[in-house]
């Protein structure tokens, strides 16, 4: 972006190096001719050079990047100058409108046409020319309001110019008023130019957005896969570039690493369209379409005290609706405490889901296991004899047993019948779990099956 804003400095420049030329050529050649419309002409010259100076500030002013105080960088700025440059149109053209009304009340008579004169208006026909063919250029490729209030302003010159030119020579011929009629055709196309600009960059420094591309950026959003709904969408431009805040609805059982994954995709859709845009996206969660599991789940678990929820199922019988879970809460909390959680879940999901008839909780005790574990010598020989007691285990693998201050972990792989149902070698491997527990106090057994 701040290359674009570069290469509008430079065509502004090469503009105002044309406009000041023109100017010292009417001057001079005005003087040396004593022709009073060339004088004014370099006069209305001059003053462009000056608006031409203020687009160029307000371009270069823009380039800034974003500070403490302009966290949207600077972009108004142009739109500003934009402003300035079009009422200076809009002035000019009713200056030369009253003048030439003016004149026409009042006739001045050119006695003498100078072949001088009209040498310098032609040199200044000719850099209006080039300046219009510059900037027009420098708008296709580049935009921005400024170059458009310069793009004006040449073309100004241009028809000023001519109006000299047809003046001297309407003159010439006898009819006294054509170069003031002429003069009030130009100042009134010039008018309706100039308000034209104003209203364009007044939309903008008043952050108007139209209607069209925020739809569009909403159809662009709601097309993106995973995206449920979209909430405000808020934008605004900043010289050329749109900034827009876009909150998206997505299913509440999404990871926020997926969320990342669909709110960068929203992004890249919405600059595949709009190229200038500066995207900034809001995901928040939605239960639509979200099965009844997943947001049970997500009820249980925000209740204080619950260290873990799994085992959620739902069924309904007649019409009946009935919800079984189990909570994990602290090994050491009383009964009456784990109670009272089971009693905020159960009354927490039938507020958001009142549809449910009946709730029940299994409450389990949640062992916290460090990360930092010693070795700890057990009786492996007891805990192999142990197992060895379960007919169902065919062979016993390695034995892992790790401590924390009264904690014991177990980590133990055996292998049961390729064939035995994994309901089976559940059911077993929970006998030989209660089997070691009763051997070796505060131990947590984890048992890796693997066919035989």
């Amino acid at each position: 972006m701040e290359n674009v804003f570069l290469k509008r400095t430079g065509a502004l420049k090469i503009s105002l190096a044309a406009i000041l030329s023109a100017f010292v050529v009417e001057f001079v050649f005005g003087v040396l001719s004593n022709s009073l419309a060339l004088l004014t002409d370099s006069i209305h010259a001059l003053l462009d050079s000056v608006v031409t100076v203020v687009l160029l500030l307000a371009a270069r002013f823009a380039i800034k990047p974003p500070d403490a105080e302009h966290t949207y960088g600077h972009g108004k700025v142009e739109s500003l100058g934009g402003m300035i440059g079009g009422i200076a149109i809009f002035l000019i053209a009713c200056f030369f409108i009253f003048e030439a009304i003016m004149k026409i009340q009042s006739p001045t008579h050119i006695t003498v046409t100078s072949t001088l004169a009209l040498a310098g208006a032609a040199y200044t026909i000719c850099v209006d020319i080039f300046r219009i063919v510059l900037l027009r250029r420098a708008i296709s490729r580049l935009g921005g309001t400024t170059l458009k209030a310069d793009f004006y302003h040449a073309f100004l010159d241009l028809g000023s110019t001519l109006v000299v030119i047809v003046g001297i020579a309407l003159v010439s011929f006898g009819f006294d008023h054509g170069d003031f009629f002429a003069a009030i055709v130009l100042g009134g196309l010039l008018c309706v130019l100039a308000i034209k600009l104003v209203y364009r960059t007044a939309q903008d420094l008043t952050d108007i957005i139209s209607p069209e591309l925020v739809n569009k950026v909403q159809n662009i959003v709601l097309s993106t896969e995973g995206v449920v709904s979209t909430g405000p969408i808020l934008m605004r431009r900043s010289g050329d570039s749109i900034f827009a805040d876009v909150t998206v609805s997505l299913r509440a059982d999404v990871s926020f690493e997926k969320a990342h994954e669909i709110s960068t995709a929203v992004e890249k859709n919405i600059k595949d369209h709009i190229s200038n845009s500066e995207i900034t996206v809001h995901f928040e969660p939605s239960w639509k379409g979200v099965p009844s599991d997943s947001k049970i789940y997500e009820i249980a678990s925000n209740v204080p005290g619950v260290k873990g929820i799994h085992n959620v199922s739902q069924h309904t019988s007649a019409e009946s609706t009935f919800v079984s879970l189990h909570a994990m809460v602290d090994r050491q909390m009383s009964l009456d405490d784990a109670h009272r959680i089971s009693e905020i879940i159960e009354e927490k999901i039938r507020k958001e889901l009142p549809e449910i008839d009946r709730i029940t909780i299994h409450l389990e005790p949640y062992i916290t296991m460090p990360k930092d574990l010693k070795s700890y010598d057990t009786n492996d020989e007891k805990i192999i004899q142990l197992l060895k007691e379960h007919a169902e285990v065919k062979k016993v693998g390695s034995i892992v047993t790790l401590n924390f201050e009264d904690l014991i972990k177990i980590d133990i792989d055996c292998s049961f019948d390729k064939d035995l149902s994994i309901e089976k070698v559940h059911d077993a491997t929970s006998k030989i779990e209660q089997s070691i527990r009763s051997h070796f106090k505060n131990s947590v057994i984890t048992i890796h099956p693997e066919p035989y």
